[in-house]
């Protein structure tokens, strides 16, 4: 018998190593089951996110582009409307906000003739409108 351990031993096939082994892999697995982790998520957390809002605005005096600017510094977007106000006002507008824009490192998208579109750094501005739709569209006679 002793010859059999030996040579057991030698090839490194020893009983006891596969008992040890089996134990070994037991307690392993006993102790991953211990410690998994908890992956429940609660449902609440994901509803009260808080939501992103969109301003809409008409300045009527240039003291308004504040306004705009205010909102853009609190991570709203800012559609305004420049129909209510002269040309050169809107022109001094929309420079003001390109500045604000560029200071928030948001972006200015105009979205019609006397519309435009502020977004702070957390909103992404993606396609063209005048691409979409065509003046041509817009121009029907109604009989």
């Amino acid at each position: 018998m002793a010859g059999k351990f030996s040579f057991s031993n030698f090839f490194g096939m020893n009983d006891e190593d596969d008992y040890l082994a089996e134990n070994q892999a037991n307690e392993s697995v006993e102790e991953q089951a211990a410690t998994r982790p908890n992956n429940i998520v609660s449902m609440q957390g994901a509803t009260s996110a808080k939501l992103n809002k969109i301003v809409l605005c008409e300045p009527r005096i240039y003291s308004d582009a504040k306004k705009v600017s205010k909102n853009l510094l609190e991570n709203k977007a800012v559609i305004v409307n420049f129909t209510r106000i002269s040309a050169e006002q809107a022109t001094r507008i929309v420079d003001f906000l390109t500045g604000t824009v560029f200071a928030v490192n948001g972006e200015i998208q105009r979205v019609g003739e006397q519309i435009f579109l502020c977004t702070p750094p957390n909103f992404e501005i993606d396609g063209n409108l005048s691409d979409i739709v065509d003046q041509n569209d817009f121009d029907t006679e109604v009989n």
